[in-house]
């Protein structure tokens, strides 16, 4: 039974750390074993701030995640976001010596190593080389080269950078934890494969995910990701202006914002008060709804606008660019009460609230399909995926998809086998996760 193959998401975020395990059922769909999560203490912003905080937290979310599946964690997928992380846009080509031959993976994967040898600012390093399309031979707009002629091979990439301090962090606090790192993977990437549907991709959509400590965006259009960026404000900061604009503790305005707090100031009357137990004997506070309402809307409308600016940056009025399926939301902070219609008048863009229950079995539980969770079944799918690749190329004759013989039959001239496309990530991702455990390994 080859279902047994399990995989573990860790979603290091600044507010909480939460333990995924989950493998494929029979339908191709995630099944959630188990889920641990913990309070955060040692990130900031996206990035580990403690290190020993952060360890602790790990082993406590990984032992609640193995109490309730009754497995035991070795390999985990992490994800990384925080403010130090950017994307470029970068084309680069390779001149094939034979064009005689048909252009296979290993020519995409020259391609994309080239791309790796890019020089970055120093202190950053590459995370994610993501083809967009390919041009063969100045023949542009193609998909999949694989199986096709053609002497130059020419790409436009996404790339994303982050800083090489911050990713070692992870890597060192994942490893001390006793755990290993199978790969690290982009939050936003994360969140948008557990959210939106294939649909949604293709026509166009922005995927907003409002984290404790940073906002994630991921612009998709054509099925392929087009833009990525990280907004360093996140439900802590509204949290932050409640705690300093009523002169309470923050506990009691992370309450607040959770149980009464709006987007919308209009929708509150003036009569309606919170009264909330003064500190050690001191008279207890009122505060109006409308207040607390009018404090998140200000510092909600900021983060929304900035988000807003990174989508017209991609989107600069091209017809073609253009994102009809609007925003997705998602991330604990996207279910603050009528969001929604805020980012819709804001951005004139239609949105929904994203719940990564896209891909997960029918008889999940409905807490895991709460936007909390998004990316942590994002990074659980990720972790699935890598596997059946590994899987795939150890015997390829014998797994095939459905969908790739039919390609293979109608293909009569060439004995190539197309693969599932986006496999080259992977061979990257696979030698940078050993390159950090190398670099880890010898810093001990």
């Amino acid at each position: 039974m080859e279902h047994n193959r399990i995989s573990v998401g860790l979603d290091i975020g600044t507010t909480k750390i939460v333990a995924m395990i989950g493998q494929k059922n029979e339908y191709g769909k995630v099944e959630i074993l188990g889920i641990g999560k913990s309070k955060s203490l040692g990130v900031h912003r996206g990035v580990v701030s403690n290190i020993t905080q952060t360890i602790q937290s790990i082993q406590q979310a990984v032992q609640e995640a193995e109490a309730e599946s009754g497995l035991s964690i070795e390999k985990v997928t992490v994800g990384i976001a925080g403010q130090h992380i950017r994307s470029i846009q970068h084309s680069d080509y390779i001149t094939r010596e034979n064009s005689d031959e048909v252009i296979s993976e290993h020519d995409i994967d020259m391609l994309i190593n080239q791309v790796h040898k890019l020089v970055m600012l120093p202190g950053e390093e590459i995370i994610h080389v993501l083809p967009q399309e390919y041009k063969i031979d100045g023949q542009a707009e193609i998909k999949e080269p694989i199986g096709m002629y053609g002497g130059r091979l020419e790409a436009s990439f996404h790339v994303v950078v982050g800083q090489i301090s911050s990713i070692r962090n992870i890597g060192r606090c994942v490893q001390n934890s006793g755990l290993e790192l199978d790969s690290i993977t982009l939050e936003p990437l994360a969140s948008a494969d557990s959210v939106l549907s294939q649909e949604e991709k293709e026509a166009g959509v922005a995927l907003i995910d409002i984290g404790g400590g940073t906002t994630d965006l991921a612009i998709f259009k054509d099925g392929i990701i087009r833009h990525t960026a990280v907004i360093p404000f996140g439900g802590n900061v509204i949290t932050e202006d409640i705690k300093g604009g009523c002169s309470i503790i923050e506990k009691q305005a992370e309450l607040l914002k959770v149980k009464f707090g709006s987007t919308w100031p209009g929708e509150n009357k003036d009569n309606e008060i919170v009264s909330i137990p003064g500190l050690r004997g001191r008279e207890p506070k009122e505060i109006t709804l409308k207040n607390l309402s009018k404090i998140i809307h200000a510092r909600v409308k900021e983060i929304i606008e900035q988000v807003f600016v990174e989508i017209k940056n991609y989107d600069h009025g091209d017809q073609k660019n253009k994102l009809i399926a609007g925003i997705v939301l998602t991330g604990g902070g996207s279910q603050l009460k009528h969001l929604k219609q805020l980012v819709e008048y804001i951005t004139g863009m239609d949105t929904r609230i994203g719940y990564p229950n896209e891909h997960l079995a029918g008889e999940s539980d409905d807490e895991i399909a709460s936007p909390l969770y998004a990316t942590a079944v994002g990074l659980v799918m990720d972790g699935l995926k890598r596997m059946e690749r590994q899987v795939e190329e150890e015997m390829p004759e014998v797994e095939e998809t459905e969908g790739v013989s039919e390609i293979e039959d109608s293909e009569t001239e060439t004995t190539e086998v197309p693969e599932p496309p986006k496999k080259p990530t992977k061979n990257f991702l696979q030698s940078f996760s050993d390159r950090l455990k190398d670099f880890l390994d010898n810093a001990e």
